[in-house]
């Protein structure tokens, strides 16, 4: 009887072993058929988008279209390091017609938005080439900044368009300090250099500062909007700059923009030519690649 529970104990034992094999198998093939179908996923991606984003007809020629959205900033991807390069190739490429640029963007930084502003200027001296901007969503403040540098800008008539303007935020804890007990210790040298700390009082000198400031950079901002609108504007010339935005429907009215339309109808309008090559992101392999990846695993746990 002791021999018989040992040899079905030793069978029971067994059993459990090659149960847990296979389910361990199981498993393994599971996370390789996933991460196959992952792989896969972001090869047809890739291809799918060079492949569609570099549509030529038999003569070789297109547009080269370059899309940029969210804010304008250093490190993001609608910044001058980003965008820059990008635009010179586009302008050096012999094959292209001419650049269009399709925004979505409601601003960002003066310095950036006033670099690629200037390098598209430069290049379409040195080019001959035209450049053509399109608004999406958002055309305001920065990034209207930067489509005054083209020759043309189109919008959709319900485009968010101009805010020409310059805003400074920030908060002030005086009060907060106060009431919880705290004492902050700041130690400057220079009567101003500690000007717009948050934990202190604000003074008129500061409210001085900053409109002076401010209203330089606002005059920069003008100055660009006269100059790439230059003949176009309509009706009082002052009440496109108070930082007010406008639809595109409106703003078409206003001479802000050329006319409305999306990108296709830019594409033949402009160019006789709806095709084009997108040189967004194609030269940034990693970018893409990232893009890829984040829509693969959002496929994956979003429904």
């Amino acid at each position: 009887m002791q021999e018989f529970n040992n040899n079905d104990a030793t069978s029971l034992l067994v059993n459990e072993i090659l149960k847990e094999k296979r389910a361990d198998r199981r498993w393994r093939n599971i996370r390789f058929i996933a991460w196959f179908v992952l792989f896969a996923y972001l090869i047809i991606g890739i291809f799918t988008h060079f492949g569609s984003n570099s549509i030529t007809k038999s003569h070789g020629k297109y547009a080269s279209l370059i899309r940029v959205d969210g804010m304008i900033a250093p490190g993001r991807d609608f910044s001058a390091e980003q965008l820059v390069p990008t635009l010179k190739d586009a302008f050096e490429d012999k094959n292209s017609l001419g650049v269009v640029i399709d925004i979505d963007s409601p601003g960002g930084t003066p310095v950036q938005a006033a670099i690629i502003h200037d390098a598209i200027i430069a290049y379409k001296k040195k080019y001959h080439k035209k450049v053509i901007v399109v608004g999406e969503d958002l055309l305001t403040s920065g990034a209207y900044y930067v489509a005054v540098a083209a020759d043309k800008i189109y919008v959709n008539p319900n485009t968010l368009t101009g805010s020409i303007g310059v805003i400074m935020k920030g908060f002030g804890f005086v009060d907060l300090m106060k009431k919880i007990g705290v004492e902050r210790r700041v130690y400057a040298i220079g009567a101003d250099k500690d000007r717009l700390d948050p934990f202190l009082p604000q003074t008129p000198e500061d409210l001085k500062k900053i409109q002076s400031v401010m209203g330089e950079v606002h005059q920069n901002f003008i100055n660009a909007v006269i100059e790439g609108r230059k003949g176009k504007l309509q009706g009082d010339i002052n009440s496109l700059f108070t930082g007010d935005f406008w639809s595109g429907q409106s703003a078409l009215k206003l001479g802000l923009v050329d006319n409305l339309g999306n990108l296709m109808d830019v594409m033949d309008k402009e160019f006789n030519n709806a095709e084009y090559k997108d040189v967004s992101s194609s030269s940034n392999f990693m970018r893409l690649l990232g893009g890829q990846l984040n829509s693969a695993f959002d496929s994956m746990v979003y429904y």
